[in-house]
């Protein structure tokens, strides 16, 4: 994420269809908890340092042989890199600069379903699909419509078929630094329907885009994006801040969470304004039983990363802890199933653009006193 700031083979056509902002009744924004100074959680991991990469974004995949590898976009090299989830040891690095297939231009968002590696490239203005664990490219979308994808999130509506959610945070101006004005807004989100073929081929249909266009629920400067299958709840992290206002009077609105419908429609709900110190940044979903779980944010502080925690249903803030060494953090990955070094499953962040770090979930449960079903 700037600090300064498949188709494939059968491919369908896109045909860009902007849905018109619908506003709701504004449902009550979560009340902010006794403020609490974030508890102290001791990274199980942090990898080795590399400067050259300039890491953003991550996924998990487990692997056939039961480990577990940790897969992050590498924007200034134009790769990705390979970790072992497990230990943070570099595996691999896949990829190289360019626009052919198997190629990227700054990678930013990724993700992961099934045995398909989702990647969206800012500057080829496109998502890419390929296959695990052999990277192979099985096609790309979006490029007739995305102008700067940055994060995604993949929603299984059937057997063989999603729903992908791509960010596109287009600015303005020779140097791409100035916000669009709020009717441009609406096309903040893209939404392509994905459907493949026993062969591996898939084609892509675009569903459109959306966006709200009031000053009081447009998205400004978007990225992650995640979303929650069981309350049909999308949580968009908006990265404004006056530092980003562009001299624009809304300068003042602070960066955060904004909650949409997964038929993108804005509910006007967030969180509290003062939530975020820093800007929101890496958002994911603890799903902890079919009952229980926590939306986990990346406040992306220096020198310390605030990770905050918040009720799956009520956005209710549950206590936020920060690490030993984990800074400026971008994307995270929240992996809540059992492996081999963490039998609770683990949170990985990025780590100040050069490293990946590891916290046990177990630990971050225990730490905040949550649902002992995190734990299980």
């Amino acid at each position: 994420m700037p600090k300064n700031t498949l188709l494939c083979i059968a491919l369908l056509s896109l045909v860009a269809c902007a849905a018109p902002a619908v506003h709701q009744p504004v449902p009550p924004t979560p009340a902010t908890a006794p403020a609490r100074a974030p508890v102290v959680v001791p990274e199980r991991y942090v990898s080795a340092d590399d400067t050259r990469d300039e890491l953003d974004s991550l996924a998990t995949w487990p692997a056939e042989d039961g480990h577990t590898w940790l897969v992050a976009t590498a924007k200034a090299t134009h790769t990705l890199v390979v970790f072992d989830a497990d230990t943070g040891k570099q595996l691999r690095s896949v990829g190289g600069k360019g626009a052919g297939a198997g190629q990227f231009l700054r990678p930013n968002g990724i993700a992961v379903f099934g045995n398909r590696l989702f990647v969206a490239e800012r500057d080829n203005h496109r998502v890419q699909v390929l296959s695990l664990p052999d990277f192979r490219p099985m096609g790309e979308f979006g490029a007739d419509g995305l102008r700067a994808p940055y994060g995604l999130w993949i929603d299984e509506t059937g057997p063989g078929e999603y729903d992908a959610y791509v960010t596109d945070s287009f600015m303005e101006g020779e140097r791409h630094d100035r916000l669009p004005p709020f009717e441009q807004l609406d096309r903040r989100v893209h939404r392509y329907h994905l459907v493949f073929g026993e062969d591996g081929r898939f084609s892509a249909r675009d569903e459109g885009t959306f966006g709200d266009t009031s000053e009081a629920a447009a998205l400004r400067i978007v990225e992650s994006i995640a979303g929650d299958p069981a309350q049909k709840r999308l949580l968009i992290a908006d990265e404004y801040t006056s530092a980003k206002a562009g001299g624009r009077e809304d300068a003042h609105r602070p960066s955060n969470l904004r909650e949409y419908t997964f038929d993108g429609h804005a509910t006007g709900r967030e969180l509290p304004a003062d939530t975020f110190e820093a800007e929101a940044e890496g958002v994911a979903l603890w799903s902890c039983s079919a009952d229980v779980g926590y939306w986990v944010a990346a406040d992306q502080r220096y020198p310390l990363t605030r990770f905050l925690l918040f009720d799956r249903d009520t956005l209710v803030p549950r206590g936020a802890f920060v690490g030993e060494t984990t800074a400026h953090t971008d994307g995270i990955a929240l992996h809540a199933a059992t492996m081999a070094t963490f039998p609770s499953g683990a949170l990985f962040a990025v780590h100040d653009d050069k490293a990946v770090a590891a916290f046990d979930l177990g630990e971050v449960a225990r730490a905040l006193g949550l649902d002992p079903a995190c734990t299980e």
